[in-house]
């Protein structure tokens, strides 16, 4: 799996023009939701809908994510059985898992965890050991309700469980996500939120909102101090290393294996990002 995945767009699945639009984006990903977005007596004919765009529209090379509504719930089994085997659908997206259990479905997609609730932060490593998961997916919005907390710009009330979902996602290899920034027309503070989220070491952001996307893909990627950086630890780092030296120095900064190893991969990101078509 990929982390490229700088932005990420929720897509009502009950909107044929959203839909549509959707192709023609520069998002990373979409999340093609059923449950939120969509009013209870829209989504058996929502999940009609969205089959028949997701089979007849190319979404080139963006991730196309399904945000089915709970197994538990009066559509969740139809949602899945809908979507569980549809080629156009790399992943399905469960809202509110709160432990690995709630992983265990029929199927083979890759499977995306929404993390929202108290428990899901207690539970993070063990979701993320699951073999089928994708990646994480926070819903900060639900979370700072079921904590009690008020939202704060510098996310205080969240800082505990951005943390121990990223953490179990490094620890497993998986894509972590953050959650959206509701106020869609203040891309000033958009900006801060993605430059929070990428410097906790999020992989990217969940958007609710067209205008969110460049936002997002701008902070998300590596900047042009960085890619030059990455360079020249590269080439110090191999310069010390053909004189025999186990490390380099510069810009007054050692550089050790793990700082070349950091380098490295910022670069095939920027060369990643530099190939997409979009």
């Amino acid at each position: 799996m990929s982390a490229l995945i700088r932005s990420v767009l929720y897509i009502p699945g009950s909107k044929a023009r959203a839909l549509e639009k959707a192709a023609t984006l520069a998002c990373d990903a979409i999340i093609f939701d059923l449950e939120d977005a969509v009013a209870p007596e829209e989504k058996p004919a929502a999940r009609g809908l969205l089959a028949q765009m997701l089979a007849e529209v190319d979404y080139g090379p963006r991730l196309r994510l399904v945000r089915v509504n709970g197994p538990a719930t009066e559509w969740g089994v139809a949602d899945l059985a809908a979507f569980g085997s549809h080629p156009g659908v790399d992943g399905i997206v469960l809202p509110k898992v709160n432990g690995a259990q709630d992983l265990d479905l029929p199927g083979e997609k890759p499977l995306w965890a929404m993390m929202e609730t108290p428990l899901a932060m207690l539970n993070a490593a063990a979701i993320a050991a699951h073999p089928r998961l994708a990646g994480l997916v926070m819903g900060t919005n639900d979370l700072l309700k079921d904590l009690g907390a008020r939202f704060r710009p510098d996310r205080a009330a969240l800082a505990t469980g951005l943390g121990l979902c990223t953490l179990a996602a490094r620890a497993h290899g998986r894509v972590i996500l953050d959650g959206v920034y509701n106020a869609f027309k203040d891309l000033e503070g958009l900006a801060a939120e993605c430059e929070q989220g990428r410097d906790l070491g999020l992989d990217g952001k969940t958007l609710i909102h067209p205008d969110q996307i460049a936002t997002a893909n701008r902070i998300f990627a590596p900047s042009e101090a960085e890619i030059d950086l990455a360079r020249r630890q590269i080439d110090a780092f191999d310069a010390a290393t053909r004189r025999g030296e186990g490390v380099a120095v510069l810009d007054g900064r050692i550089v050790e294996n793990l700082h070349v190893a950091s380098a490295r991969r910022l670069l095939e990101k920027a060369r990643a990002i530099a190939a997409l078509p979009l």
